[in-house]
């Protein structure tokens, strides 16, 4: 199903088995997960729960040798594809993560760093792994990187925080194998648009080149449905994955998903369509679409 799991870190936090339970309610989905670089799993674990399509996300970080080992890492787990994170190279002001003065917990950790060569990191010195990680965020990051990283792996690279046709066609000319547009769950800029918004933009700048997916804001089945009239491939979810995580472990990622899946389904029989490809733009409309219509502010 064109229904997918987003990266999102640290899932532990929401329940003991976290990323386990994550991926097995993936696999019996039929579905793919992402894996968060900030997971609270490594990938070697999450490939060790069974078979099942798996992407791991990634940010570019100062250290270029720390990336490739997470690279080969991800690699050696039979994970299918990179999803490159670009619009984080400084974090955005996350007021609801300051109030709470928000902390991994002592008793768990950012396994995927784990046994890396980390360089100068002096774990005597530092309070721990998500301080480190979070220092390392590249604030160079360029469009240069993408082809660095074509260098050290033979996995297609996805690129995820596009949210304009610029960025986009710049994506497809660095040879990016799919575009994900995103703008981080807007925890990094307030104001951004909503990615659905954006979505169409970026379909028409990809003019069907590479594969569109839409990242965030989905919470029914007809959400999906509007994402793929608008040109997506398919749509990515985080809150609801980790919310019913939170509720009910690896039955609640499933109960979610199978919820998502058959809302879209019936949304698909209810507009017509008896396949994916018989949704078209013809079955929605925008304001963009209905001119004597006031946009609301």
């Amino acid at each position: 199903m064109p229904i997918m799991i987003a990266p999102t870190g640290m899932q532990k936090m929401a329940h003991p088995d976290g990323e386990y339970a994550t991926t097995r309610a993936a696999s019996a989905a039929g579905t793919i997960m992402t894996l968060s670089s900030w997971a609270t799993s490594s990938v070697a674990e999450v490939a060790s729960t069974g078979p099942g399509i798996r992407f791991f996300q990634l940010y570019v970080l100062k250290d270029r040798n720390v990336v490739a080992q997470l690279v080969r890492r991800a690699e050696r787990a039979g994970f299918k594809a990179i999803v490159l994170t670009v619009d984080t190279p400084r974090l955005g002001r996350r007021e609801a993560d300051i109030k709470n003065r928000f902390a991994l917990p002592p008793y768990l950790t950012l396994k995927n760093f784990e046994g890396l060569d980390l360089g100068k990191f002096d774990k005597t010195n530092d309070p721990g792994l998500t301080t480190y990680a979070a220092g390392q965020a590249d604030q160079s990051l360029s469009w240069k990187d993408v082809k660095w990283l074509q260098t050290i792996t033979t996995l297609p690279i996805l690129v995820k925080g596009v949210l304009t046709a610029e960025d986009t066609r710049l994506a497809i000319q660095v040879g990016a194998a799919g575009i994900i547009v995103s703008n981080h769950g807007a925890r990094q800029l307030d104001y951004v648009p909503a990615t659905i918004m954006a979505l169409e933009e970026v379909v028409k700048a990809a003019q069907g080149k590479v594969p569109v997916f839409l990242d965030g804001g989905v919470r029914r089945g007809t959400d999906v449905f509007k994402a793929l009239a608008l040109g997506a491939s398919g749509v990515f979810i985080g809150r609801p994955v980790v919310f019913s995580l939170a509720a009910e472990g690896e039955a609640g990622v499933k109960k979610v998903l199978q919820m998502l899946r058959d809302e879209f389904e019936l949304t698909m029989a209810l507009s017509g369509c008896r396949s994916l490809k018989e949704i078209t733009r013809n079955h929605i409309m925008t304001e963009w679409d209905r001119p004597w219509i006031a946009p609301r502010l």
